[in-house]
């Protein structure tokens, strides 16, 4: 059973890791973040059934800042109104150049 849990929480991780890089949308990247929850749940999983008190505790933050990826890509509604990212200011060398 636990090397089971193992394989899951593996592959579920390196599958979250493909789609969340891959970024090919907020829908593609929200269900990335939904693979790492079950990927930490599983680590969770198979840290307590290990008696391995660090791997629990690491995966049950991680399991914390998916569910804020979850939230930001998946739950949260983006307004049309707000604006994409705020421009950079141009470099200091670009600045040189035109004066």
């Amino acid at each position: 059973m636990l090397e089971v849990v193992k394989w899951i929480a593996s592959i579920s991780g390196m599958v979250a890791a493909l789609a969340v890089a891959a970024d090919l949308g907020r829908r593609i990247t929200g269900w990335g973040f939904v693979l790492f929850l079950l990927s930490s749940a599983a680590w969770i999983t198979a840290g307590l059934l290990d008696e391995e008190a660090a791997l629990s505790t690491q995966n049950a933050v991680l399991f914390v800042i998916n569910f804020v990826g979850v939230y930001r890509y998946l739950i949260r509604k983006v307004s049309a109104k707000a604006p994409a990212a705020t421009p950079r200011p141009p470099a200091a060398s670009a600045l040189r150049r035109r004066g």
